[in-house]
């Protein structure tokens, strides 16, 4: 049922992906110069975590351990109108990001590339759109993921590897615990989510800051926000016992 859904709104939300690719290339044709235009919006609950609060164009913002982390942060861009693209990511859904809060007519999916052409791939995106999310393929040679972030810092792009990444990354965000919430005694399903989300990386963003999400939040499933600020919990195991 999943897939079928999948594949019914993959093919209603991307009737001319060559044309939409095309225009979104003609608008990031030259780099940003406005200040307002340096950062890319994200939902309120990551504004804490973030300098400048929102993703700073040409930078390069590794994300550990959680996908939905990473959906749920490019959200707010893509909202506003930026493209974002996802490489070599199979499991991604545009079920999973449209719940998440992507404009799916602005999302590209390479869940495949080869991996003697995933640089180029990557490369080619961040010369075309906002927002690329991707997946390194085991083995990335350290120069090609330097490359990589040169590459978001001249176009003026957003590159956020998920997983490993061998550069030094001006951001980097983790969640180091969390906890479903929802179930009952043998009942119920699940709902919502804590978690608690570090910040760290370079330059403005040296200090240290941690966060208490929900995510997804209690009234998400209802159309509410997906992602919001909530109180730490006072006991939570650690997220790598999960």
């Amino acid at each position: 049922m999943f897939d079928r859904m999948t594949m019914s709104v993959r093919r209603s939300v991307t009737p001319a992906p060559r044309e939409r690719l095309a225009e979104a290339l003609g608008r990031r044709s030259r780099p940003p110069t406005l200040a307002a235009d340096q950062v890319l919006p994200v939902p309120a609950a990551f504004q804490p975590l973030l300098p400048g609060h929102g993703l700073r164009r040409g930078s390069t913002v590794a994300v550990s351990r959680s996908a939905s982390l990473a959906l749920a942060l490019v959200a707010g861009a893509s909202a506003a109108g930026s493209w974002v693209a996802a490489v070599g990511l199979p499991d991604l859904g545009v079920v999973a990001a449209a719940e998440s809060g992507l404009a799916l007519e602005r999302l590209a999916l390479v869940p495949y590339p080869r991996p003697e052409v995933w640089a180029t791939v990557v490369a080619t995106l961040l010369d075309a759109i906002d927002v690329v999310l991707v997946r390194t393929p085991s083995g990335l040679r350290a120069a090609d993921a330097r490359r990589l972030s040169a590459r978001a810092r001249e176009r003026g792009a957003v590159l956020i590897p998920l997983g490993t990444w061998s550069e030094p990354a001006d951001l980097r965000l983790a969640v180091t615990a969390s906890e479903w919430q929802g179930l009952g005694q043998g009942h119920g399903r699940l709902e919502s989510r804590w978690v608690e989300v570090v910040a760290g990386g370079r330059g403005a963003a040296t200090r240290e800051r941690r966060a208490w999400l929900w995510l997804p939040g209690p009234a998400a499933a209802r159309g509410g926000p997906y992602v919001e600020l909530a109180a730490a919990p006072a006991c939570l195991p650690d997220v790598s016992s999960r």
